[in-house]
């Protein structure tokens, strides 16, 4: 099957305006849907008990049941079929725990506080998760945080979750029965992979404010001024980042640093910008440059070499995304758009997203997942050529039906508005056209501005919109 890729062209084009949005908190609604469906799979899977792990970077699977995370400790959720539930705490979040917006019954575990704290109670795990409902008879999932999929092994039984934590489940599920269940969170038919339009209001959230961050950095860049200058403008409003935040200039990783440094921006540098919060990244990738004569030599045709031939993969990504379509025919758009044994993009040309950066990706050479409605997906392309600085233009966009449209309408009115008028402006001004089931969860996306200090340019379908 044949998809139109259209040509780009860098066109005038000004800096999207700050989505400016406010927080919107999952209602108790929302919170006893999710315990719905958790059940619901619970039943049809024949489970009998979950056990859901959590720390701070794979607290989501267990945030979504109870509506906080861990902070620095770790944590268990166990969940038996008739919704009754427990907690198993570390020391700071005894205060924590009664909190939760699925009521439970709350146990303390000093193991999982942080070390050299206090071990005041101290009992053995395996008797805590009896207490808990962990029993010797009937079918347990455990859940740790991703899919591990292989094609020679079977993984039911690998578990990403620490060892100490899976051999107290075994001894006190008294043998073998017990199964890997992250695929209930996040497979093919996950809990976890549509959203309903409060869930979609609190993501956008996340979403506007990462994009609001990287869009105000751009603006502000120039030569002279420092990474950590510049850092200090890419995280916003206290909220907890979900990837680390990126501000680097010229070479990356030196000396295996992740962070912004000291290092003064200069002319004809390779930047990368990227920043991450629940809902949504918002990244770019350019050249500190106005023009090509600002370039080295070597990459003087990154523009048309590049830029253009990778924004004109992200507007075909955009205007042939549909639900119903599978992950196949989505990743066989950007190939003939992008061909990857030319343009070395390795990872999945788009992804899942929610309180994770990366929930997990139906977008695969061959899949045949469904594009559903309700899913929160990144524009997630990263095309790497030989001799050249990277291009990357990632954001977020929301694929809802005509339901899911009518939900947020009514519900979310400002946030529909808002939606609407980032279509506008991507149709009027970046030429994309996308289809009716496509939300924008940001101004700036498919806003790319390869030369990143000639503002009020940016990338622009040559073709115009019908």
């Amino acid at each position: 099957m044949k998809y139109q890729v259209r040509p780009a062209v860098l066109s005038e084009i000004e800096t999207p305006r700050p989505d400016t949005a406010y927080p919107v908190p999952l209602t108790d609604e929302t919170m006893r849907e999710r315990l719905g469906k958790v059940l619901d799979r619970m039943e049809k899977r024949a489970l009998d008990t979950l056990v859901i792990y959590c720390d701070l970077e794979h607290s989501a699977n267990f945030a979504y049941l109870t509506g906080f995370v861990t902070r620095f400790e770790e944590a268990l959720l166990i969940l038996r079929r008739n919704g009754e539930a427990a907690l198993i705490v570390g020391n700071e979040n005894l205060k924590l725990a009664p909190h939760s917006a699925l009521p439970a019954r709350v146990l303390h575990c000093p193991y999982f506080s942080l070390p050299d704290q206090p071990m005041d109670g101290e009992k053995p795990l395996c008797e805590l998760l009896w207490a808990a409902g962990v029993t010797q008879t009937g079918r347990i999932g455990l859940i740790g945080w991703k899919l591990l999929r292989s094609s020679f092994a079977d993984t039911s039984r690998w578990f990403d979750v620490p060892a100490y934590i899976t051999d107290a489940v075994r001894d006190a599920a008294g043998g073998e029965n017990i199964e890997n269940a992250t695929d209930l969170m996040i497979g093919p038919e996950g809990v976890r992979i549509c959203n309903n339009a409060n869930e979609i209001a609190h993501y956008e959230y996340g979403s506007a404010l990462s994009s609001d961050c990287v869009m105000r950095t751009m603006d502000a860049l120039a030569p002279g001024k420092t990474e950590l200058e510049l850092g200090s403008l890419m995280n916003a409003c206290g909220q907890r980042c979900n990837v680390v935040t990126i501000c680097a200039s010229g070479p990356r990783y030196e000396k295996g640093n992740l962070y912004p440094t000291a290092r003064r921006l200069r002319t004809g540098d390779a930047m990368s910008l990227t920043c991450g919060y629940p809902g949504g990244l918002s990244s770019r990738a350019g050249i500190l440059a106005e023009d090509e004569t600002q370039i080295p030599d070597a990459c003087a045709d990154y523009l048309t070499a590049l830029a253009a031939p990778y924004f004109s993969a992200l507007a075909a990504w955009l205007e042939n995304i549909r639900i119903g379509m599978t992950g196949g025919e989505m990743y066989a758009v950007v190939e003939e758009a992008l061909p990857r044994e030319r343009f070395g993009w390795g990872l999945c040309p788009g992804h899942l997203t929610a309180d994770e950066e990366w929930l997990c990706s139906p977008i695969r050479s061959g899949s045949a997942e469904t594009l559903r409605s309700g899913m929160l997906l990144q524009t997630d392309i990263i095309p790497s050529l030989k001799g050249y600085p990277g291009a990357g233009c990632e954001n977020g966009i929301a694929l809802a039906d005509a339901s899911l449209r009518g939900a947020l309408r009514a519900q979310y009115p400002a946030l529909f508005s808002r939606m609407q008028a980032r279509r506008s402006f991507v149709k009027t001004q970046l030429g994309i056209r996308l289809p009716e089931e496509v939300l924008p969860l940001c101004s700036g996306l498919a806003y790319f501005r390869p030369y990143l200090m000639r503002r009020g340019t940016a990338m622009r379908c040559e073709n115009p919109c019908d």
